[in-house]
């Protein structure tokens, strides 16, 4: 599953990134990295997805969110 395939307001553990190497690194950077666990707080018509990521919010768009791969969902 993609982290855009994920539910709002479900929190989900990162389990590959499969993006272009520099936005890999960049999110990487900002903390995104497998096996972290991120929470999805919404998703907007236009593609854009927010979520929370140890406490810190982002918004990415569609093409970034369907290369974060997730694993199960997490209690």
């Amino acid at each position: 599953m993609t982290l855009l395939q994920g539910e709002i307001g479900k929190s989900y553990q990162v389990q590959e990134i499969r993006l272009q190497e520099t936005t890999a690194r960049r999110l990487q950077i900002l903390g995104l990295l497998s096996g972290t666990r991120v929470e999805i707080l919404n998703k907007k018509k236009n593609g854009t997805l927010i979520f929370k990521v140890r406490g810190t919010r982002y918004a990415i768009g569609k093409r970034i969110a369907e290369g974060i791969l997730l694993g199960g969902e997490q209690p």
